[in-house]
């Protein structure tokens, strides 16, 4: 018999008490794609609304302080 295997919830990073900072680029790639340099969904970061919009916001600070770069 298929026996089906439950998810772990993602659980947000930054609610438990790590911090996304522009200038911390070894955090922020986690948050970009690898093959475009888009930023990551909810779904995938497992990040909540709030701790989302946040971290949208520090890559793209990041991008136009050009640590990162826009497109790869």
């Amino acid at each position: 018999m298929a026996e089906f295997y439950r998810k772990k919830k993602k659980v947000c990073q930054m609610c438990i008490g790590k911090t996304v900072d522009y200038k911390d680029i070894d955090i922020i790639k986690k948050y970009i794609s690898a093959d475009k340099g888009k930023i990551l969904p909810r779904r995938i970061t497992g990040a909540c609304a709030k701790h989302q919009r946040h971290i949208a916001l520090e890559v793209k600070k990041a991008r136009f302080m050009a640590l990162v770069p826009f497109v790869k």
